[in-house]
């Protein structure tokens, strides 16, 4: 994998670049929609080129479990799989594993869990996280790594970045391993821990580049905390990684947060919250989102944004949106998906030119002003 810088913002640690990755170049900043399963859902692949999408990302704690390396490895990939001809980041499963902490274990060997499908346990491993992303035939592929939950203590923040270093040395290892033949063409990313201790997430940091993965990604963050502690914790955390690598913020997708981290150099961000946001009756426009279920939109026939250029808002009404919504029909939860994700997709591309042309800092302040206008949060 290669990055290149292309520009940067005079005022804010903002930059434009391309990543050069196996199925094509990706420029960044970039959103990267969510596809779980192997899929993003309600929305087909062509769509997702449609809007301008190159890279995607899936979980590798899913697809272990469903359908299976295995039937993924036979039918040539997952790129095949999913009839998906561009990027895949794959995420290595540490998160799952922390939301399940009801059903898992973690030991320095790996993590014992239960499948939230059939309660059967399996056992994960960085080697084997690497193995499988490997199978997948992940674009990009993260390290298997421990994240502590908001509010730990010391002493536990503390072991779990001490098995994350741990982890990221032996995933590097296994990296080397199944790129050796050159079959497999792969990135492996490391990512930042240490919880919300500024001493610990700078010692994450140096220990991610002295590693020399040839991306860094900051993991630990949007797990409750406060959206103050949030932005400070990033800020700080992002100060310490190196210019010219590609820097990830994992699970973001908010505007707010997005453009924040934009601020200060982030290249790379993905969230589920759009999509799903759209499967539940709401849509995102220039003047914030709304709830497109709610009764006063039954005889609005206006389109969901009038200065969106998608052809969801030049096709079809509030009117008729809802009443897709509320009968359940299926059609609904597609249009509304290609909708959102049209919306993220544009703000993206427009940081980027705001970049290119040196007025990001204006450009974020002028959206975040119309956008809070009709926020009905």
């Amino acid at each position: 994998m290669r990055f290149s810088i292309l520009n940067r913002d005079s005022s804010s640690r903002a930059r434009t670049g391309i990543l050069h990755l196996p199925h094509g170049d990706v420029p960044t900043p970039v959103f990267m929609p969510v596809g779980t399963n192997g899929t993003v859902k309600a929305i087909e692949t062509d769509d997702l080129k449609e809007i301008g999408f190159n890279i995607i990302l899936s979980n590798t704690y899913h697809l272990y479990l469903r359908p299976g390396e295995e039937v993924i490895e036979k039918a040539g990939g997952l790129h095949s799989f999913m009839n998906w001809d561009r990027n895949i980041l794959t995420d290595s499963g540490g998160f799952q594993i922390y939301s399940l902490s009801a059903l898992r274990k973690i030991s320095d060997e790996g993590a014992w869990f239960q499948s939230h499908v059939d309660g059967s346990k399996h056992f994960i491993s960085p080697e084997k996280a690497v193995l499988i992303q490997s199978i997948l035939g992940s674009d990009i592929q993260m390290q298997l790594d421990y994240c502590s939950a908001w509010g730990a203590s010391r002493k536990e923040c503390e072991k779990a970045l001490r098995i994350t270093t741990d982890w990221l040395g032996r995933a590097i290892n296994k990296w080397n391993e199944v790129t050796l033949d050159g079959k497999y063409s792969g990135s492996l990313f490391s990512i930042v821990q240490g919880n919300f201790f500024p001493d610990l997430r700078q010692q994450s940091a140096e220990t991610c580049i002295n590693s020399g993965t040839p991306g860094i990604a900051i993991g630990g963050l949007s797990v409750g905390e406060p959206a103050e502690l949030f932005h400070e914790t990033l800020s700080y955390t992002a100060a310490f990684l190196p210019e010219e690598k590609p820097r990830y913020v994992m699970g973001i997708g908010t505007p707010e947060y997005i453009l924040n981290a934009i601020e200060h150099g982030i290249d790379m961000f993905d969230c589920v919250i759009l999509t799903r946001e759209a499967r539940n009756g709401r849509v995102y426009t220039r003047k914030g989102p709304f709830a497109l279920k709610k009764a006063e939109n039954t005889f609005d026939f206006t389109p969901i944004d009038k200065e969106c250029g998608c052809k969801i808002c030049k096709e079809y009404s509030r009117a008729y949106l809802r009443h897709l919504f509320k009968t359940g029909e299926i059609l609904y939860s597609m249009l509304a998906t290609y909708h959102n994700l049209y919306f993220i997709n544009e703000l993206v591309t427009n940081c980027r030119n705001a970049i290119a042309e040196g007025r990001f800092l204006e450009y974020k302040k002028e959206f975040l002003s119309m956008y809070k206008e009709g926020n009905d949060d």
